[in-house]
């Protein structure tokens, strides 16, 4: 592969509340088996990108864990690898990663010694599949200096949460406003950028004398005049879910059929740290309706349109709807969920009764805040 890849994990998001004070957004679970960046690594894996560096910083522990061995995304090769990158103090520098491109600035050293003419850069917080082959081919045809891929939303969606943009008829990049209050523009960037290795290291060496931080604010708004910026669109299912709202609707929506077969049954595969647990159990008197049900659960009530992670343990009479409930949890008997995320390592009393009437209700009730 002509490129390597730079995966940005060390964000933290005041818009996931309490599912944040664990782990980072790019380790949150998803789809009952997978973690939020094994969707950029299975996608750069699959198109043959053989050496990925992962930068990390807020709440690492879990996702450092996740990483802990990179053949589960078959990066286990004498040549390239998965390389974790915390910031580091060093004799002069002491600072925490100060934005995206001082996250890449601090690791300079890394981009330096490779010999890869390309640089795919990725968000970890983004579902999806995409051949990067396809945008590095299209970022050569159009001679661009940076590709950004994006994608168009349903109109009336949301877009404060995003870098919007508007493209003429070349598809070059003539206005990008990053998290616009509004807009009437609803074509978003997806966090996913390819750039020539020599130049990313000329911009990024520029914005660190200028003490700039962030790579959307400081090079691609900055520089969309100056360099040739294209964009390069999707049209395949693609989620960011740096949000509980839209962390929740993407994991509900592997409740899809669709959905699930794009991911799960489509080549070419996402890939994931593999647990050896046992399979789900499903006791007489359970009954489980449109729902995904992880490996060592263990089923006694009903479970209707809702994911279970590992581990779950449903005692008698309960009953759990639209919710999502993350792993090692103990539900006791003749407990009710109805449009809930239960965090993970939790212990719900029996008899207790949980209904996000007025928006997604996180429930946190026992004492324990180990990080899974």
């Amino acid at each position: 592969m002509r490129a390597v890849g730079m995966i940005l994990a060390g964000g933290n998001s005041y818009r996931m509340r309490e599912l944040s004070n664990k782990r980072a957004i790019a380790a949150m679970p998803i789809a009952g088996s997978f973690r939020s960046i094994d969707f950029a690594l299975s996608s750069m894996s699959n198109s043959r990108i053989q050496k990925v560096a992962v930068l990390t910083q807020y709440n690492s522990r879990s996702l450092n864990e996740h990483l802990s061995s990179s053949k589960w995304w078959d990066f286990g090769r004498k040549q390239g690898g998965l390389f974790v990158f915390p910031p580091t103090v060093t004799a002069d520098n002491s600072f925490w990663y100060r934005g995206t491109a001082d996250a890449l600035y601090q690791n300079l050293d890394f981009l330096k010694n490779c010999h890869e003419p390309y640089v795919v850069i990725a968000s970890g917080d983004g579902v999806y599949k995409l051949d990067f082959n396809k945008v590095l081919e299209y970022h050569i045809a159009k001679k661009a200096d940076i590709t950004v891929v994006c994608k168009q939303l349903p109109p009336g969606e949301d877009v404060s949460r995003f870098g919007v943009l508007r493209m003429n008829e070349n598809c070059r990049i003539e206005q990008f406003e990053e998290k616009p209050m509004a807009s009437d523009a609803n074509t978003i960037s997806c966090g996913i950028y390819v750039v020539r290795r020599r130049q990313l290291i000329e911009l990024i060496e520029k914005s660190a004398e200028e003490g700039r931080f962030d790579f959307v604010r400081d090079i691609l708004i900055r520089y969309k005049g100056v360099r040739k910026i294209f964009g390069y669109k999707i049209d395949s299912y693609w989620s960011n879910i740096a949000s509980v709202e839209s962390y929740f609707r993407t994991n509900m929506d592997f409740l899809k059929r669709e959905v699930r077969d794009y991911f799960f049954r489509e080549y070419p595969e996402v890939h994931s740290k593999v647990d050896d647990l046992p399979p789900a159990k499903y006791n007489p008197g359970s009954e489980v309706k449109n729902s995904l049900v992880s490996a060592g659960s263990i089923i006694n009530g009903a479970v209707e349109n809702s994911i279970l992670f590992s581990n779950v343990f449903v005692g008698e009479n309960c009953v759990i709807k639209n919710s999502i409930v993350l792993s090692d949890v103990y539900l006791g008997d003749n407990v009710h969920l109805e449009n809930c995320i239960v965090e993970s390592r939790d212990t719900i009393r029996a008899n207790t009764y949980y209904n996000g009437d007025d928006g997604i209700k996180i429930v946190i009730e026992s004492d324990e805040r180990y990080v899974l």
